[in-house]
């Protein structure tokens, strides 16, 4: 009886064949000799364990996107395996789409732009305004808190910080102390969207060459109230509507009686202003039709542009002045055969904005003049520049129309009745806003003179009389209110016009 040739392996004990090793295995002596089987065992609850989880993989793919499992014989080919196959079909779980664009605002129409221009504009160097979809039109009678009853409101343009703030627009501590400002932001917000919807009525049905001014402002100032619904202090326009005309620069509104009319070759400054709770914007731009003058408005829109673009966290005001006076006065213009240097009206400023406070203390130059005096985090600005074709230098002229409470007003005891019942009016109807005697009239406080004046003696109340350069020159204004926000600075009154 013959035996088969091998080797024991020494892990099963049992002898094998040559066939049974790898070539390296076989050459090894006796006591480290493995066969194949031994040095490769088979794995089989691992594979088995391995083949259920591929299968609940299959069953989760099944579940999740409603597709068959894959077929493993020929009985799911005709669907009576009821292992294999879905005994009643799921239902599809659907992921929820985000709403594209829109406003977020509960509740409310929104403010939907097209990209339709609603009309052509006539004033020169004013841009088109965008059809506002949700909005009436050609005149808005839908007030913004009506279209956005919850917010948020549309956001001015955002410039970064240059410079030393770079790192602020991404710094999560400055976005925190951001996220603690927003109720302040939606506040002025709210006005600015006031004001961008009041002028473009303003510019489309209002300043044509013949209208009255006083109709023209009057009819503004209604629409202001309208749109911004305006409630005694909480709510309503900040303060008189500017109408100055050529040489004069700021702070004229037709007092009644006063029967002037715009004319074709005027050069006029539109400003007025909208308030949400004393969160104030302050915004103007200049009414021209004859192109004779656009060197003049080119000029200070300009200056006003490179004034924002200059202001930051930590920059000096008299940085900001000498910006705008270097460019200010770059341009020139030819009037009848004549050229005319542009100049910035040297004692006409910016100003910071404060609750209720159309002028908070810090000026804003638009000629240098050394003032190491900064522009701080969270300060509003009224950015404001002046050209003239005249001196350059304004004094108090014509007419007073244009009153406001002292903000710091004294204790002081008043004799007259009626002087009283002024002043009181003046306070629950305006406060440290500014009035008009217009206003005034509107209100009944008939035959205020007397007592107006007694109010401007005894340092209760500021008169602030038209300012004018020399006769037969021309003024230009341009005026967006600006917030220097932890990251950045936002313009919150900039629009399709300017």
């Amino acid at each position: 009886m013959s035996t088969t040739p091998g080797k024991v392996c020494s892990v099963c004990n049992e002898k094998k064949t040559k066939k049974d090793y790898s070539a390296a295995q076989y050459k090894k002596n006796g006591s480290t000799r493995k066969c194949k089987a031994c040095v490769n065992p088979p794995q089989k609850v691992e594979n088995k364990e391995e083949e259920n989880q591929s299968e609940k993989v299959d069953l989760n793919l099944v579940e999740n996107n409603n597709e068959k499992q894959p077929e493993t014989n020929d009985n799911n080919n005709n669907g009576n395996n009821e292992e294999n196959v879905n005994p009643a079909p799921k239902k599809k779980k659907r992921r929820k789409k985000k709403k594209k664009g829109g406003n977020k605002g509960g509740g409310g129409a929104g403010i939907v732009y097209s990209d339709e221009v609603d009309f052509e504009q006539e004033i020169r160097l004013l841009g088109n305004w965008r059809k506002i979809i949700t909005q009436t039109s050609p005149e808005p009678t839908i007030p913004i808190r009506d279209l956005l009853p919850n917010g948020p409101f549309p956001v001015g343009e955002i410039l970064e910080y240059i410079d030393d703030n770079t790192e602020r627009y991404t710094s999560a501590e400055a976005r925190e102390r951001e996220r603690l400002q927003s109720s302040m932001y939606e506040e002025l917000r709210e006005a600015a969207e006031v004001h961008r919807q009041v002028r473009k009525y303003a510019q489309q049905e209002l300043i044509k060459p013949g209208v009255k001014l006083i109709d023209m402002c009057t009819a503004l100032e209604n629409k202001n109230r309208e749109l911004i619904k305006a409630n005694g202090l909480k709510a309503g326009i900040a303060f008189p509507t500017g109408c100055s005309l050529n040489h004069c620069a700021a702070h004229y509104t037709p007092n009644y009686g006063d029967k002037t009319v715009l004319d074709y070759n005027d050069v006029m400054k539109v400003d007025f202003g909208s308030q949400v709770n004393g969160r104030i914007i302050d915004c103007a731009f200049t009414v021209s039709f004859n192109p004779i003058y656009d060197p003049l408005l080119t000029a200070v829109k300009d200056a006003t542009m490179t004034g924002i673009k200059t202001a930051g966290i930590d920059v000096r005001l008299d940085t900001v002045g000498k910006a705008i006076q270097e460019v200010m006065e770059s341009y020139e213009i030819e009037l009848d055969g004549k050229v005319y240097p542009i100049k910035s009206v040297k004692n006409l400023n910016g100003h910071s904005i404060g609750p209720y406070e159309i002028h908070a203390g810090k000026s804003v130059p638009i000629v240098y003049r050394a003032d190491g005096t900064k522009m701080e985090e969270g300060e509003i600005f009224a950015i404001e520049t002046f050209g003239s074709t005249g001196k350059g230098f304004v004094n108090e002229d014509m007419a007073c129309s244009h009153y406001m409470k002292n903000f710091d007003a004294p204790h002081v005891p008043l004799r007259t009745k009626k002087t009283k019942e002024l002043y009181n009016f003046i306070n629950k109807n305006f406060d440290t806003l500014a009035f008009c005697r217009r206003w005034l009239d509107d209100g009944g406080q008939t035959r205020h003179i007397l007592s107006l004046k007694q109010l401007c003696d005894s340092g209760l109340v500021n008169a602030y009389p038209p300012l004018c350069d020399i006769k037969g020159s021309y003024v230009a204004q341009y005026e967006h209110t600006i917030v220097l926000r932890p990251t950045c600075k936002e313009i919150i009154s900039k629009g399709d016009d300017y």
